[in-house]
């Protein structure tokens, strides 16, 4: 019997000084191979509005469609924990939609939330979750759905006071029990400062080598999405040629008559 990657999980890799893999993933396949490949969370993220849906940003998706992607991601896996990104909007209002909107999630097959931010309304919404039963990863530094109050994509952390600033946001987000904190666009050097001084796992998007785990969206590691490349995504593939490769001899066959052949008709 597999043995499923739960919360406890986690932080056994954090005490032990493991370092832990999460990838992206949006359907029931991709879901299945990275879970084949080792890959300990699979994290259905709402980065799936650009890369799988052609939307700008991501405040864009919702409920709905996070629902669909969660539930195909859910039936292919078996071993990692599956932790789905609560779209905008779905958790701000009220702590009771909030604990409602995750808890739909569970019930399609995540193991865990993630919500983005910080605030006394956040670390209420997180403390109602967990009292529920929902697992909860936070999400500190650069925080996508607060794009337009940030003013764009900028660097969060890089000084002192404001890498001391996310550490005390971190422990709270600790304190109301996340079981870990994403730190999204840190320098190295805060982000190593901020995980030492935590006793959850911190994971890695573009916060350097010393976080607890590394997340990066599985798209931007395939080389199947070209719109744009984070400095701090690693391209291990090159899907996209595959692709055009593979649609360019198709049709290539079809209108020269070599597809189908003998042995692919009835």
């Amino acid at each position: 019997m597999i043995k499923k990657v739960n919360v406890k999980t986690i932080q056994k890799y954090k005490d032990n000084k493991e370092k832990f893999s999460v990838l992206t993933a949006y359907d029931y396949s991709t879901a299945k191979y990275l879970d084949e490949a080792g890959i300990d969370i699979i994290l259905i993220g709402d980065s799936l509005a650009m890369v799988a849906l052609g939307y700008e940003t991501t405040l864009s998706i919702g409920m709905n469609e996070m629902s669909i992607f969660t539930g195909a991601v859910a039936r292919g896996v078996q071993r990692a924990m599956v932790v789905t990104d609560m779209p905008f909007l779905s958790y701000h209002t009220d702590i009771s939609s909030a604990v409602k909107n995750c808890g739909e999630m569970i019930k399609l097959g995540a193991n865990a939330v993630k919500i983005e931010g910080f605030s006394e309304y956040i670390l209420d919404v997180i403390k109602r979750l967990v009292e529920t039963g929902i697992p909860v990863m936070g999400h500190l530094g650069f925080t996508p759905q607060f794009l337009n109050t940030l003013g764009g994509y900028k660097i969060q952390g890089k000084t002192q006071e404001a890498a001391d600033e996310i550490l005390r946001q971190a422990q709270q987000l600790e304190k109301a029990g996340v079981f870990s904190i994403v730190l999204e666009m840190v320098p190295d050097k805060s982000a190593k400062y901020i995980t030492e001084n935590l006793r959850v796992p911190t994971i890695s998007c573009g916060a350097g080598r010393y976080c607890d785990a590394q997340v990066l969206v599985s798209d931007d590691v395939f080389g199947k999405f070209s719109d744009f490349k984070p400095k701090f995504a690693r391209k291990y593939g090159d899907m996209k040629s595959l692709i055009c490769d593979c649609a360019k001899q198709f049709n290539e066959d079809v209108k020269s008559g070599k597809f189908p052949s003998e042995d692919e008709i009835f």
